[in-house]
């Protein structure tokens, strides 16, 4: 991740607990399961489900320690408190694309939280850095693979 710090609202961060609980309480003791089971077939040599079992558990614990540190490291942003006067992190904001002059609005979101179907682009992404701390009526100018794209800043909400 490119922040120490990750902003996420209290329903992500919620979200991230539940899952590493359930990652903790029910696919850790699977997975210890899944090896004791796999040891029981005999010789751990030529045993490709003892293997397989093992390298799953260590793909777990992997995942366990990532989300660990991202939840130590998320910092949980209130929404009431979110200044609209600028771009920010978690406000909704309506661009016009001034070559095309199609309007979409987007929210800029951490890392964690990006969909673009959902309309949450990340606030470390191309776009999401070209719009931050822009005001309403200023014009972005976002570098792309194909060449500068300019967005206008039509309106700013949470």
């Amino acid at each position: 991740m490119s922040d120490a710090n990750m902003y996420v609202t209290q329903e992500t961060f919620d979200k991230m607990r539940e899952e590493l609980h359930r990652m903790k309480a029910v696919d850790r003791p699977a997975s210890s399961r899944a090896i004791a089971e796999a040891r029981e077939k005999g010789d751990l040599k030529e045993n490709a489900e003892y293997d397989s079992a093992k390298e799953a558990q260590g793909m777990l614990e992997a995942k366990i320690k990532q989300l660990e540190g991202v939840i130590a490291n998320a910092k949980i942003v209130d929404t009431s408190t979110i200044d609209t006067s600028k771009v920010t992190i978690l406000t909704k904001v309506t661009i016009t694309n001034m070559a095309t002059k199609k309007t979409v609005t987007y929210q800029l979101v951490g890392e964690k939280e990006a969909d673009l179907k959902l309309g949450k682009i990340s606030a470390g992404s191309p776009i999401g850095k070209g719009l931050m701390g822009k005001k309403r009526g200023e014009i972005a100018e976002i570098q792309a693979p194909n060449g500068v794209m300019k967005f206008r800043v039509e309106e700013i909400t949470v």
